[in-house]
C-alpha cells in the first residue's frame, strides 16, 4: 500500500512521496522500521515532535504533521490537518478497515461506562461469540487479557487489536468511549453499529471547560465522530440529555430507563445484599434479571447492556445467562467480605453525581437490613483536576453521611491539605461529622476499625486503582487489599480461623 492509497488530498507532502510504499504505522519513535510512517503529535506527557530525528534515522519513510515542513526534511513531511484523526483514517485503511468487519458498540457518559462494557461484553461471550473489550480497568481481545493504560486506546493500537480479532474469527467489540478520546480522535472515522449514551454529569471540567463542551464530545460519539452514524443509539430516558436527544439523533434509538415510559425498562425490582433482580420489560418480551451486582444504580447499567444486546439480535436467554455470569466488575461496588459483621464496599466514584448514587444505593440497603447501622464514607479528590465539583462532593457526603473521613486520592503535585479545604467548604454547608486522615491508609484504618453491626463502609474513588499519584511518584496502592488487610489484622477472615 502505497502513501496516496492511505492519505487523501488533504495531506501536503510532495508528488513523488505519494508513490512511495508504506511498511507500516507508528507513533512511538521506539518502534519505528524502515518504511514506516511516523505520527509527530503531542502526548499527555511529552510531544512527538521531539523524536522526529530519532524516527528518521531508524529509517522512517516520512513524518505526519500538523506544523509545517521544515526545510531540512521538505521531501519526507506531510502536513496533516489534525494528527489524531488522520492517524486513526490511516488506520483504518492499512488494516482493511476492521469497523466493517465488527460489529462494534461503543459506551459514553460519566458514569456506568466500564459496568455496561462488561456486562454487554459478558451477554456476548454467553451468545458464543468471540469478542473484544476495551475500557478503563483492562482491554480483552480474543482470549487475550491487556493492561489499560488509557480508557481507549490510541486508534493505531485499537485498529491492530481489531484487526488481530478479525483474523481470529471475531465478531464484536465493545468499547468504553471517553470524552478525552471522542475529543482527541482516537476512535475518529469507526463505523459503530450501537452507540450506548449512560447519563452525563459534572466531571473533566478540568479538560472540557463547560458542561456545553462536555457533552458535545460525548455527542459527538452518536453522531458518527468522524465515521458513518451509528446504525442503532442507546439512550438513557431517565436522563435530562437522553431525553433531549433522543429527539434529535439521527440513528434508530431504543431508551432505556427506571422511570416509566422507556422502552427498556425494570418492573418489580428487589435490591438485596445479594444482588439485584427484576422483570426488564422490552420490545422484544420480558426477561427475569438475576444480577449478583450490588447497588441500586447498576439497574440502569443493566438495563443498557439489555438494550444494546436487543440492538446486536442476542435473544432473551442468552442476555439473561450473561448477566447471570458477570459476577462483578473490579472496583465497582466491590464487597470486600472478610466475615465480618458490617459490609465494606470499594467503588470508582469520584464525581459527585457518581457519589451521590454510591450513597444513596448504601442508604438503600441499609434500610433493608434488620440490623440498624450507619454510613461512613471514606474519600478524597484527584489534585490538578476539577476543582469545580469539590465542594459538591463534600456537600453530599456530608448530607448522606453519618461519618464522613475526608483523605487523599491522587493529589500528583497539588498540596493534599488545600484539596482537602475545598471538600470542606461543601461540608460547611451541612450538618456533617467529618475527620480527615491525609494518609489514605491510615484513613481506610480509621473507618473500618469503626465498624460495627450494620454500618456501611465505603471507600470512594479509586476502586480498582493499584496505584496512588503523589508528587511525581507512583506507589503501589490498592484500596481493595488495604481494607482487607486491615479486616484481617482486626480478627475477621484468616486471621479469625487461626485465633
Amino acid at each position: 500500500m502505497k502513501v496516496g492509497d492511505l492519505f487523501d488530498r488533504q495531506a501536503k507532502c510532495t508528488a513523488g512521496l505519494r508513490r512511495e510504499p508504506v511498511h507500516g504505522l507508528q507513533y512511538d519513535s521506539r518502534k519505528v522500521a524502515a518504511g514506516d510512517v511516523f505520527f509527530a503529535f503531542p502526548g499527555e506527557h511529552v510531544d512527538g515532535h521531539q523524536f522526529i530525528e530519532t524516527a528518521l534515522d531508524a529509517g522512517a519513510l516520512a513524518v505526519a504533521s500538523e506544523r509545517e515542513a521544515p526545510a531540512e526534511h521538505k521531501a519526507k513531511w506531510m502536513q496533516v490537518p489534525h494528527g489524531r484523526q488522520t492517524l486513526a483514517k490511516a488506520a483504518l485503511r492499512f488494516y482493511d478497515q476492521p469497523d466493517h468487519h465488527l460489529k462494534l458498540t461503543g459506551v459514553t457518559g460519566t458514569n456506568g461506562k466500564t459496568t455496561t462494557v462488561h456486562l454487554l461484553d459478558s451477554i456476548l461471550e454467553r451468545a458464543g461469540l468471540l469478542t473484544a473489550r476495551f475500557g478503563t480497568i483492562e482491554h480483552k481481545i480474543g482470549q487475550r487479557h491487556l493492561k489499560a493504560i488509557n480508557t481507549t486506546p490510541e486508534s493505531l493500537d485499537v485498529v491492530r487489536f481489531l484487526a488481530d480479532l478479525v483474523e481470529e474469527g471475531g465478531t464484536h467489540a465493545t468499547f468504553e468511549a471517553s470524552s478525552h478520546a471522542l475529543d482527541l480522535g482516537r476512535i475518529y472515522g469507526f463505523d459503530f453499529h450501537t452507540v450506548v449514551f449512560t447519563n452525563l454529569s459534572r466531571d473533566h471540567l478540568d479538560y472540557h471547560q463547560t458542561m456545553a463542551a462536555y457533552a458535545e464530545a460525548k455527542r459527538h460519539l452518536l453522531d458518527g465522530a468522524g465515521g458513518e452514524p451509528p446504525r442503532f443509539a442507546v439512550i438513557n430516558r431517565d436522563d435530562p440529555v437522553g431525553q433531549d436527544w433522543l429527539e434529535t439523533i439521527g440513528s434508530e434509538t431504543l431508551s432505556f430507563g427506571v422511570q416509566p415510559g422507556a422502552e427498556v425498562v425494570a418492573e418489580n425490582v428487589e435490591v438485596r445484599h445479594s444482588g439485584l433482580h427484576f422483570r426488564a420489560e422490552t420490545p422484544k418480551g420480558p426477561i427475569d434479571i438475576h444480577s449478583s451486582m450490588g447497588g441500586e444504580f447498576n439497574i440502569s447499567n443493566l438495563l443498557a447492556a439489555i438494550a444494546a444486546a436487543l440492538t446486536l439480535d442476542i435473544d432473551r436467554a442468552e442476555i439473561q445467562e450473561g448477566i447471570e455470569a458477570c459476577l462483578a466488575v473490579p472496583g465497582r461496588f466491590e464487597l470486600i467480605d472478610e466475615g465480618q459483621p458490617f459490609a465494606v464496599i470499594v467503588d470508582y466514584a469520584h464525581t459527585d453525581d457518581a457519589l451521590r448514587t454510591l450513597i444513596e444505593a448504601a442508604r438503600t440497603l441499609r434500610r433493608r437490613s434488620k440490623t440498624p447501622g450507619r454510613i461512613l464514607t471514606i474519600f478524597g479528590c484527584g489534585g490538578h483536576r476539577d476543582r469545580t465539583k469539590r465542594p459538591a462532593m463534600g456537600e453530599i457526603a456530608g448530607r448522606l453521611s453519618d461519618l464522613v473521613i475526608l483523605t487523599s486520592d491522587n493529589p500528583r503535585s497539588e498540596d493534599p491539605l488545600n484539596i482537602v479545604n475545598d471538600v470542606r467548604v461543601g461540608l460547611g454547608r451541612v450538618e456533617s461529622t467529618y475527620e480527615i486522615e491525609l494518609d489514605r491508609a491510615e484513613a481506610i484504618r480509621l473507618a473500618v476499625s469503626q465498624g460495627s453491626g450494620g454500618d456501611i463502609v465505603l471507600i470512594a474513588g479509586k476502586g480498582h486503582e493499584t496505584t496512588q499519584m503523589i508528587g511525581d511518584k507512583v506507589i503501589p496502592f490498592d484500596d481493595r487489599e488495604v481494607a482487607r488487610g486491615v479486616l484481617r489484622e482486626l480478627g475477621y477472615g484468616m486471621n479469625s480461623a487461626a485465633g
